[in-house]
Formats: structure tokens, C-alpha cells, sequence
């Protein structure tokens, strides 16, 4: 058998930001576009939380400053 060789064209250019078609064009403003979204998963994933042990489980309790279990919220 032989190897498979992928064509030159259809591998991303080096500049390209990560989502982009391969040998495709991209016009400034999709390039700007995919960069952007690239970013916001980055930080997004920066934000992720550890979980906690013995926590618990669900959505974060303090996430509207106030103390919150199974929709009452309570202010200390």
C-alpha cells in the first residue's frame, strides 16, 4: 500500500487562526472574526472552575451575590 499524502492546498496556511477552512481565502473582517472567537474560547476556558470538594452540586450558589437553594435566595 501506499502512504496517503494530504495535498498541500487543502492544509492550513500558518497565519490562519484555528477554525478556518482549509485553501480557503479569508476575507480581513472573517479573519478578525475567527481570531476574536479564538480568544473567547481561550478565556472562557481560562474561567473554568476547579470543582470542589464536597461541594455542591449544580450551578453555583453565589452566582447573583446572593446565597441561593432551589430558588430561594437568601442575603446574608
Amino acid at each position: 500500500m501506499s502512504d496517503l499524502q494530504v495535498p498541500p492546498a487543502s492544509l492550513p496556511a500558518p497565519d490562519d487562526p484555528p477554525g478556518a477552512a482549509p485553501g480557503k481565502d479569508l476575507t480581513p473582517a472573517a479573519r478578525r472574526a475567527l481570531e476574536e472567537a479564538a480568544a473567547r474560547r481561550a478565556a472562557e476556558a481560562a474561567l473554568a472552575l476547579p470543582t470542589e470538594k464536597g461541594g455542591r452540586d449544580g450551578p453555583e450558589p453565589t452566582r447573583f451575590g446572593d446565597w441561593e437553594k432551589k430558588g430561594v435566595a437568601v442575603d446574608f
